[in-house]
């Protein structure tokens, strides 16, 4: 009985002292596969075999050190086998008329998927590593990052991300630190090829939410006007799962104006997926009720709009926490 007690104990200890690394590890787990359901359940099974082996862990490394080991290579089974996760423009060129029909992707292409915040940074948490954590979640690095091969992707975020020395990764891949510095090096040559153009830095949290917010009315009103002056010159439209995308405002605006409908056809409400700014969109069905339809990830510059990334996934709504519906509007007072 005495037996019973302790070892509850023990193990009442341990997941106390691990809970605080959930959200870090699911930032790991995102980041190698791309998807934000994939990474809760490698992170659940990286809790459940730490919490079966705890008796095993001897502290000849930290308990994070070894609780990312178990997370790792726990991505590395999940991604055997599977092809990389990618967006519309992994897949060929941008399209040249903003008013043809769309060309629809293959069942067998496997999106990248946006991540809420909320999931892998709290108001809990210091400004500056909650600032660095959501950099390094942006949708274009998370993209690129899917050209690596999958240990190459382990080590690369290992090391440059989470900043664990080479000896450390090595024990944690189960091969040599001369190993992982050659795969880093790699990696590195791999991700300059695939890496975008530098938009250089965001603007400041006011300037984004203003660009979000006019987004978010140029959408609701169905102003064509207003997404000519909201996007940059050389803006990209990317909206999976069609596997046609857009480069430059001059085919961006023409395509978002013909989605955006008439207005009250849409309603959106502002979130933050990958560290920037985002919106749930609702769609106006026959019923008269808005229904989820998806989540557009914003990228902003200096010049404006440079990137949205409209993923039509009407279960990324509820992943947010946000509802599947919205009720019709109700008329203010004549």
């Amino acid at each position: 009985m005495t037996r019973t007690k302790g070892g509850s104990s023990a193990s009442a200890e341990f997941a106390e002292r691990a809970e605080p690394f959930r959200r870090e590890l699911l930032a790991h787990c995102y980041r190698m596969l791309g998807s934000v359901y994939e990474a809760e359940d490698a992170v659940q099974e990286t809790y459940l075999n730490a919490w079966r082996a705890h008796r095993s862990f001897e502290g000849r490394s930290s308990l994070r050190t070894w609780l990312y080991r178990i997370a790792t290579n726990a991505c590395l089974s999940a991604l055997r086998g599977r092809d990389r996760r990618v967006l519309p423009s992994g897949l060929g060129p941008p399209g040249e008329d903003p008013h043809a029909p769309v060309r629809a992707a293959g069942a067998e292409v496997r999106w990248l998927q946006p991540i809420p915040d909320a999931l892998v940074a709290s108001e809990a948490d210091d400004p500056a590593t909650a600032a660095i954590a959501r950099e390094n979640l942006r949708l274009a690095l998370t993209a690129c990052l899917q050209h690596l091969p999958p240990r190459q992707r382990a080590v690369f975020l290992l090391r440059e991300v989470l900043g664990f020395s080479s000896p450390e990764v090595a024990r944690m891949l189960g091969t040599s630190a001369a190993a992982v510095k050659s795969a880093l090096q790699r990696a590195r040559a791999r991700l300059d090829e695939a890496s975008p153009v530098d938009r250089g830095d965001p603007p400041g949290g006011a300037e984004q939410r203003a660009l979000l917010d006019g987004y978010v009315a140029a959408f609701e009103n169905a102003d064509g006007a207003a997404f000519e002056r909201l996007l940059s010159a050389d803006a990209a439209l990317e909206f999976p799962p069609a596997a046609t995308w857009f480069s430059g405002r001059r085919r961006c605006v023409p395509f978002l104006a013909r989605t955006a409908g008439a207005p009250g056809d849409w309603r959106m409400i502002p979130t933050a997926a990958n560290g920037q700014p985002a919106a749930a969109s609702y769609r106006l069905g026959g019923d008269g009720v808005h229904h989820a339809y998806g989540v557009a990830v914003l990228t902003v510059t200096a010049a404006g709009i440079a990137g949205i990334t409209a993923f039509g996934d009407p279960g990324a709504v509820t992943g947010f926490g946000l509802p599947t519906t919205l009720a019709a509007r109700t008329a203010g007072p004549s």
